[in-house]
């Protein structure tokens, strides 16, 4: 049987770091929003035993080092079930390494086509019980939508549905390391943190002029994306309500009141970034296209 779902991509909407834990990890609060930018990912079972991944982007790694075999290896440990022969296709267009959650979209999207090629029910606990053993994002990939994640990202909470618009993100050609942007703030001092409860509130009021001003990442005081100010006043001059970067970056997000508003603004983008992208919320992290 085979199994092709779209993976979507995430948006941090409001990314703050509340403190370093012993383990190495950091205590964060996010709110995070499912987007339609997404990979296609299709899981087929196979004769055999073994997990084949194949991948559109030759640069991305296809063995073990991929967050979307180490889904596949979590889930048959998880049931206890023998090593089942499988095959994994990933068509890329998410930017990878773009605070974009490209690679945990992967994975989670393979859990969910695991689920239901092996006939099991795919309940939250669960879900999240496997997706965190893979990467911190992935448990919020495989339910999506907009959601508030706590601690390491692994404590979810579901949020009221907004009347976002559209989104436009651009993805400069500039290379950020997470390590060393949780390192920075390890090493910063002085911190601005984010309106936490007015983000909230304005959630759950419905107060979409609230969220806008509280559209926030804590990570742009201590990462450098030469074009993070460049693209923001590009999205600003043609209507973006706010405009923030995504995870460590270096993606950049504007929200815009409807789709026609943010072409305009992609449209002008396009002649400086190659990496631009209109897209839409959507609520759920995954989407089945078709089985056979």
């Amino acid at each position: 049987m085979k199994l092709t779902l779209k993976a979507y991509a995430k948006l941090n909407l409001l990314l703050d770091i509340l403190s370093a834990l012993p383990n190495g990890y950091h205590d964060l609060f996010m709110v995070m929003q499912s987007v339609s930018l997404a990979d296609e990912v299709t899981v087929e079972t196979a004769a055999g035993s073994g997990i084949t991944l194949t991948c559109s982007d030759p640069h991305l790694p296809t063995d073990e080092r991929n967050l979307a075999h180490k889904a596949a290896t979590a889930f048959f440990s998880y049931f206890g079930l023998p090593a089942q022969g499988l095959s994994i296709r990933i068509e890329k267009h998410i930017p990878k390494a773009a605070g974009l959650a490209g690679g945990s979209a992967d994975a989670a999207a393979v859990l969910r086509a695991l689920f239901a090629l092996f006939g099991k029910t795919p309940d939250v606990r669960t879900l999240i019980a496997i997706g965190a053993q893979v990467g911190s994002d992935v448990p919020f990939c495989a339910l999506g939508g907009l959601m508030l994640a706590q601690h390491t990202g692994t404590v979810l909470s579901f949020l009221p549905t907004q009347r976002f618009g559209a989104f436009v993100i651009v993805t400069p050609d500039h290379a950020v390391s997470t390590a060393a942007a949780y390192a920075a703030f390890d090493t910063a001092g002085r911190v601005r943190h984010t309106d936490r409860r007015g983000m909230l509130d304005s959630i759950m009021t419905g107060d979409l002029d609230g969220v806008y001003r509280r559209v926030n990442n804590v990570f742009e005081q201590f990462i450098d994306v030469p074009e993070r100010a460049q693209i923001k006043a590009v999205m600003r001059e043609h209507g973006a309500k706010c405009a923030c970067m995504s995870g460590s970056g270096p993606s950049v997000f504007g929200v815009f009141e409807d789709e026609t508003q943010a072409q305009t603004a992609a449209d002008a983008l396009k002649a400086r970034f190659s990496n631009v992208f209109v897209c839409r919320p959507v609520e759920q992290g995954t989407q089945t296209a078709h089985l056979s």
